[in-house]
């Protein structure tokens, strides 16, 4: 039998840092009745158009929101780490308005989106933290339009990287700002409106720099105020920490 706990764990700590959760709502997310499912790199999560029946939470793996033009050319808004709902919007929108797509091969857990809205109308406080989860998706997409519309190539893609570090070491992914870049280089440029080959040549001069170093995709910061200043980076609108330590309720094991 799958443990809840260890498929919901990193969605739990994080919406403790959302909202100020009583053991009653932990319980609750703990209880959410969930189908677990391995999906492939390039699978879909949810097409533009659809109408979605079930919210998805990444178990592992990461994941990435995008639109698609008329003419075909893709412009990735975000991307999602494990702990993160990638579509809370259908548990109340009735059509998606884009896509989210596996970027490396994921565990998913999806959760009907009745499940979703009775748990949001029983626990007040965890439909508070789910809004300031997509409160939180909505600052990070308006910090995406600023980072492709008026920074230039080289702080776009040191502004990526350091989100990177800090969300993956906020869920416990990376330490001592290192951790393994998911994206291709198609994909970098696809989110920073960039050509592969030019941020093939950012990549390079970040190096040279000693802004980062690099093996295959595994990526060091060595300074990382050096480089958050390349990128002109604060990590103000990831929110990180909305609850002030020590007000969240322990969950019995």
């Amino acid at each position: 039998m799958t443990d809840p706990k260890a498929v919901l764990g990193l969605m739990l700590r994080k919406f403790e840092r959302r909202a100020q959760l009583a053991r009653e709502d932990l319980l609750a997310l703990l209880d959410l009745p969930f189908r677990l499912q391995t999906i492939e790199a390039s699978a879909y999560v949810v097409r533009e158009g659809e109408r979605p029946t079930q919210s998805c939470l990444i178990v592992s793996g990461f994941a990435y929101r995008h639109k698609v033009t008329a003419e075909g050319a893709r412009q990735i808004v975000s991307v999602h780490i494990p702990g993160d709902f990638v579509d809370l919007e259908g548990a109340l929108l009735n059509v998606a308005d884009h896509n989210v797509q596996a970027l490396t091969r994921c565990e998913v857990a999806y959760v009907k989106r009745e499940a979703v809205r009775d748990l949001i109308l029983a626990h007040p406080k965890v439909g508070m933290a789910m809004w300031v989860d997509t409160l939180i998706d909505g600052a990070v997409f308006r910090e995406w339009v600023v980072n492709v519309g008026r920074r230039n190539a080289h702080s776009r893609i040191s502004h990526l990287l350091c989100e990177f570090a800090r969300r993956l070491e906020v869920a416990g992914l990376a330490e001592e700002y290192r951790y393994e870049l998911p994206m291709t280089q198609e994909q970098l440029a696809d989110a920073t409106g960039l050509t592969p080959v030019h941020v093939n040549r950012i990549l390079q001069q970040l190096t040279r720099e000693g802004l980062i170093s690099r093996q295959k995709r595994h990526i060091a910061i060595p300074n990382w105020e050096k480089l958050r200043s390349a990128a002109g980076f604060t990590e103000t609108y990831l929110h990180l920490d909305q609850v002030p330590r020590g007000l969240v309720a322990p969950v019995a094991a």
